[in-house]
């Protein structure tokens, strides 16, 4: 019997073992920018507020040649609506530019000079931030005039002081303050504003702003 189990032991050959090899990993091309929204066109319109209307008839072709030729994006003015339209195209090389024409309109729309605001396509971490004076004090008549005056300085110097320590620009239009910067500038530049509205002399800002201004050069 013993025999007999070895001689059928004897007779099974060994199989040999096939390694088993894996598919090949799928290679996708990149999405382009109109497959990734499903080919659908996406738009964006920005209003022209009456007393830009000039300024832009004025820089249209300084605006229209980077959004276009640059950022790849359909713009046009619609005069009827009074709104600045524009649109992905086929060949966009990024979803995101679309918004960063739509933020470097809205800046140039907010009054910032079309160097300034052209520095939104160009860099990432460039923001706009608008308040109004009222947002910080209730101020009516002369405090809200002499408020302004403050934050202007004579001949605009206080608001280049504050410019340059902090590398932001600044608009200050009637009561309303836009301000466009890094994130943290932008914080700097809106407490020395906010400390000039509240009452504070030029000078006292001014060291305030030497110490802070110090501290993130440090940083970086």
């Amino acid at each position: 019997m013993q025999n007999n189990e070895a001689s059928a032991a004897m007779e099974v050959e060994a199989v040999p073992s096939v390694a088993r090899t894996l598919p090949p990993k799928p290679k996708f091309k990149p999405l382009k920018a109109h497959e990734m929204s499903d080919g659908q066109v996406q738009f964006r319109k920005v209003s022209v507020p009456p007393h830009r209307y000039s300024p832009l008839k004025k820089a249209w072709m300084d605006i229209y040649t980077p959004v276009y030729e640059q950022m790849k994006i359909d713009i046009r003015m619609n005069l009827k609506a009074r709104k600045v339209e524009l649109k992905t195209r086929q060949d966009t090389p990024d979803i995101s530019n679309l918004q960063k024409c739509a933020d470097f309109l809205h800046a140039f729309m907010l009054g910032f000079d079309l160097v300034d605001a052209i520095a939104l396509l160009r860099l990432d971490e460039l923001y706009v931030e608008s308040f109004e004076i009222k947002d910080v004090k209730t101020l009516r008549g002369e405090h809200l005039s002499r408020a302004i005056g403050r934050l202007s300085g004579k001949g605009g110097k206080t608001k280049f002081a504050i410019e340059n320590a902090t590398k932001t620009r600044i608009v200050i239009a009637d009561t309303k303050i836009h301000i466009l910067g890094s994130f943290a500038n932008i914080k700097v530049a809106r407490d020395s504003l906010c400390n000039l509205i509240l009452g504070s002399p030029a000078g006292k800002v001014y060291s305030k702003l030497r110490a802070v201004t110090a501290r993130l050069a440090e940083r970086f």
